[in-house]
């Protein structure tokens, strides 16, 4: 039988209220997010699009923990993570959540089954499975300077979908490699969701990577300008054209 992803909690998987987030002080400040409010349900897929500038990726960063807001809360389930210490923080989202960014951060000298059999995470087993999820079944002994860029970025998403996370957050994961990648890792995330019940994140400017999600939240100015549910790829570049995306 299929295990599921360890739940941050019923209800609401991640709830973000009026999110503020500034860099800097007084008139130089830049104000990235302003007031944004979202329910992330569990095992659903959101993705969160804007053109530059948005804050897109700035509040990716605050709903997982990898920055902290300026004024709002961010709760992972019945935890406020907002104002956690540091080392908390970093064991619930060791725990709770796993990330994907345009870097594929792997270690030279480990082979792919080696960045997903760490300490405390699950074993082989658990291991091939992602591994073949992924497309990359049987590449258990290669390193990461025998895959190809698409390949070494499989790997960085099998990391974070190895230990089940509640809620798996992606940035613009397929970066540099092309649409074609981004679709298929859209398409990676859509299976989480269903599959496992993840709750899953995605941050791209693919329209159609974009078709796959449940919901798409559309960034302007630090703000949600609208929200879509299941659209197709054409609505969702006909309001990022209005947008400026």
């Amino acid at each position: 039988m299929t295990q599921t992803a360890t739940r941050i909690g019923t209800g609401t998987a991640v709830r973000a209220q009026d999110l503020h987030r500034a860099y800097g002080h007084g008139n130089a400040a830049v104000r990235a997010l302003r007031g944004v409010s979202v329910d992330l349900s569990p095992g659903t897929f959101t993705a969160v699009m804007g053109p530059a500038g948005s804050g897109r990726t700035t509040l990716l960063h605050c709903l997982a923990g990898l920055d902290r807001p300026t004024r709002g809360s961010v709760r992972w389930g019945g935890t406020e993570v907002t104002r956690l210490p540091v080392r908390r923080l970093a064991e619930l989202r060791r725990d709770r959540v796993g990330f994907v960014s345009r870097a594929f951060n792997l270690m030279p000298a480990m082979t792919v089954g080696q960045h997903l059999a760490l300490p405390g995470l699950p074993g082989p087993d658990r291991v091939r499975e992602v591994l073949g999820r992924v497309g990359l079944a049987g590449y258990e002994r290669h390193r990461p300077g025998q895959l190809t860029g698409d390949q070494q970025q499989r790997v960085a998403i099998a990391r974070a979908l190895v230990a089940r996370p509640a809620v798996l957050f992606a940035d613009e994961p397929a970066g540099a490699l092309g649409p074609a990648a981004g679709r298929e890792i859209a398409a990676l995330l859509r299976a989480g969701a269903d599959r496992e019940g993840q709750t899953c994140v995605l941050v791209t400017d693919d329209p159609v990577a974009a078709a796959c999600a449940d919901r798409v939240l559309l960034l302007a100015d630090g703000l949600v300008a609208d929200e879509l549910h299941r659209p197709a790829a054409a609505r969702i570049g006909e309001r990022l054209g209005v947008l400026g995306g």
